[in-house]
């Protein structure tokens, strides 16, 4: 219970420090994206930079996790694999051991 009070009261927060930096900054803004040009206000802009930040970060953080999931795959079978064969030579009589 006190995560997601801690989780809102953050969330609070960040929405107040957005709307005091939309009202501090009402001036548009022309940014020149190489292919085209975009008239926005300020506050819309650094908007639009923190999501497409976010969506690389989830994106390299996905990769990541693929690749975690794909060793952890690659760990179980290996072990699976030295299992199987660790049980067949317990089965093995002390004889046939030697």
């Amino acid at each position: 219970m006190l995560r997601y009070a801690v989780f809102f009261l953050i969330l609070v927060v960040v929405f107040i420090v957005a709307v005091v930096f939309a009202a501090i900054n009402p001036a548009p803004i022309r940014l020149d994206l190489a292919f085209t040009q975009v008239e926005t206000t300020t506050s819309l802009a650094m908007l639009g930079f923190v999501a497409a930040g976010w969506l690389c970060g989830m994106l390299c953080a996905g990769f990541f996790q693929l690749r975690l999931y794909a060793e952890r795959r690659r760990l179980r079978k290996s072990l699976r694999i030295a299992e199987a064969e660790l049980n067949s030579l317990r089965s093995l009589p002390k004889d046939d051991a030697y």
